[in-house]
């Protein structure tokens, strides 16, 4: 068995689930963890920031509910509404991350959240890879190349085709997959506790008496 999180990086709900994510992997350190990218601002949604009136308001009310935070640095980047979230060149960089590290998706793919929601930093830039990769004591060049090597977009977009596959709909959702059995443990957001109830559930059913 495997969880499969599918999330975007500029994604507010998803950063909002980081923490959640990150204790359900301190709880099962043994458990894999496939990291995808859902592409949630690609093609015709990737446009000026202005464009979604709502973002303000969807971040309170993910503050709220997650206790997320909102850094100045992001706040000074989307100010002028001009910003493009731009969720292909996002998941470029989850795969250079994942390539480099790939034992440290979940870690790095929290970490480029923040980046962006904390730190204001574009998830397009290079510059931003090599800050994320120094921080995490990784080889600086070597995230950065991955970056930009070509083999980043065919990965973004085979994750972009994995997601459709899951049937995943909205961001982030949290699987579990065991063979052909899939089961939601989150969708939008959750709890430790309650991924770990279903999580649990998930289990002894896999290995429950069948009905035959």
């Amino acid at each position: 068995m495997k969880l499969v999180y599918v999330f975007d990086a500029y994604c507010g709900w998803s950063h909002g689930f980081s923490a959640t994510l990150r204790e359900i992997v301190s709880r099962h350190p043994d458990l894999p963890v496939e990291v995808v990218s859902g592409g949630l601002f690609t093609g015709p949604r990737a446009v000026p920031i202005r464009e979604f009136g709502y973002v303000h308001g969807a971040n309170a009310q993910i503050a709220e509910r997650t206790g997320a935070a909102f850094g100045e640095g992001y706040e000074r980047l989307i100010a002028d509404g001009s910003f493009v979230m731009d969720s292909e060149a996002a998941a470029r960089g989850v795969a250079a991350l994942r390539r480099v590290a790939p034992d440290r998706a979940v870690e790095l793919a929290t970490a480029l959240q923040h980046a962006f929601y904390a730190d204001g930093l574009s998830l397009s830039e290079p510059a931003t890879y090599r800050k994320l990769a120094e921080a995490a004591g990784l080889d600086a060049d070597a995230v950065v190349a991955a970056f930009q090597d070509p083999e980043a977009s065919l990965a973004a977009a085979d994750d972009f085709h994995r997601a459709a596959e899951l049937g995943v709909t909205g961001f982030p959702t949290l699987l579990a997959v065991d063979g052909e059995h899939v089961v939601p443990l989150a969708l939008g957001h959750g709890t430790a506790d309650e991924v770990d109830r279903r999580l649990k559930a998930f289990a002894a059913s896999l290995t429950s008496p069948s009905d035959n």
